[in-house]
């Protein structure tokens, strides 16, 4: 009997994390497609919001792809510590979201000083309100089969995708403000705060390279101070 529930739990297990895996190949194709639509409109429409909203949705995906290789290491050989392949994709996430960073702010600074106005932020509206229905289904879901794995890795993915939800809440305010006010800074301001989002994930992205343990809504704690 001890011997069937191990089958029973091995099999719920290798269910579960066929599941996640299949989270982390919808996140990737799904921020692809975000960031090229985004990116696209962004460019069209001139607003500087969407289109850095648009940049950081692709970089998201080297940060998937490398969860994605956790997911399928872990369920093959077991242990959440992070390989050589996650910690490099883990640094160049951190250093191409200081360089979005660096690159909204001075442009903002740059459309602030020259009063620039986007022709329209309607799409900033329409992507951002996807984007959350998006994520929110994400966190569940990631939530869900974290907790019952017991995977402080799989959670630690399910906080950084609250991450996503408040970039998008910053790019539906500032395009919702600018097309109630037409208040050219709006957008502006909106990019400088996406910055400000993307300066943190950068920061802890680095800090997960180095063997931090960072839920991207609070500040990165020792690996080792949270193993029971």
């Amino acid at each position: 009997m001890g011997c069937s529930m191990v089958r029973k739990e091995t099999g719920m297990s290798k269910i579960l994390y066929h599941r996640a895996n299949y989270l982390v190949l919808f996140t990737i194709i799904y921020n692809l497609v975000e960031g090229g639509v985004s990116v696209w409109l962004g460019a069209a429409d001139e607003t500087l919001a969407l289109f850095g909203f648009g940049v950081d949705s692709f970089i998201e995906v080297i940060s998937a792809i490398g969860v994605w290789h956790m997911l399928r290491r872990i369920s093959a050989n077991g242990g959440e510590a992070r390989d050589e392949f996650e910690q490099r994709a883990l640094r160049i996430t951190g250093a191409a979201f200081y360089v979005l960073s660096v690159g909204l702010v001075l442009t903002a600074g740059m459309n602030l000083y020259g009063s620039h106005k986007p022709e329209t932020t309607v799409w900033g509206i329409v992507v951002s309100l996807l984007s959350i229905s998006f994520m929110w289904y994400l966190i569940r879901q990631k939530t869900r089969i974290g907790t019952a794995l017991h995977s402080p890795a799989i959670l630690a993915d399910a906080a950084c995708s609250r991450a996503c939800v408040y970039l998008s809440a910053v790019l539906m305010i500032a395009s919702v403000g600018y097309e109630l006010t037409g208040i050219a800074s709006l957008d502006a301001i909106g990019a400088i705060l996406i910055a400000w989002l993307t300066f943190r994930e950068g920061r802890e992205a680095f800090g997960k390279a180095r063997g931090m343990n960072c839920s991207c809504s609070r500040s990165c704690n020792s690996e080792r101070e949270i193993t029971p």
